[in-house]
């Protein structure tokens, strides 16, 4: 094994940390990884060992230091492209029978949907556009 060069042994340690990111779905092992390819290049660079493993520390630390924190930040951003109920809202529709507070018929983005006024004093007549707010349930909600 003495015949084996550092570096060797840091690409066989970057490799079994791959092993844990693939089965965990944990990003850290990636960077630690990372860590440990960083170490190899100072390692076949003709370092020693301590720095080889400063190498690693460094380089690990900074990645989630600095790469974890964004890769959250960007895992709690709602998706720009609205799908769904939520493509629904704020579009127009047109009206098919008459909406009040107690309810109607709407056409919206070419379906038939039942729909009901916001508020409930209001009316609108068949034919008359209306924006949709809200979706509860099944339902509409039309101003």
């Amino acid at each position: 094994m003495n015949d084996i060069d550092a570096w060797v042994w840091w690409l066989v340690g970057a490799a079994a940390l791959g092993i844990p990111l693939v089965v965990t779905a944990m990003p850290e092992f990636g960077m630690l990884a990372v860590g440990a390819v960083a170490a190899g290049v100072v390692a076949g660079l003709g370092f020693d060992a301590v720095i080889q493993v400063l190498a690693f520390v460094v380089v690990s630390v900074a990645l989630i230091a600095v790469v974890r924190p964004i890769a959250a930040r960007h895992g709690r951003q709602r998706p720009q492209l609205a799908t769904g109920i939520d493509a629904l809202k704020g579009k127009q529709a047109v009206v098919l029978e008459r909406v009040d507070g107690s309810g109607g018929r709407i056409k919206l983005a070419g379906e038939i949907w039942s729909a009901r006024a916001l508020d409930t004093g209001r009316a609108y007549e068949a034919g008359q556009e209306v924006d949709v707010v809200d979706i509860e349930g099944a339902t509409a909600i039309v101003i």
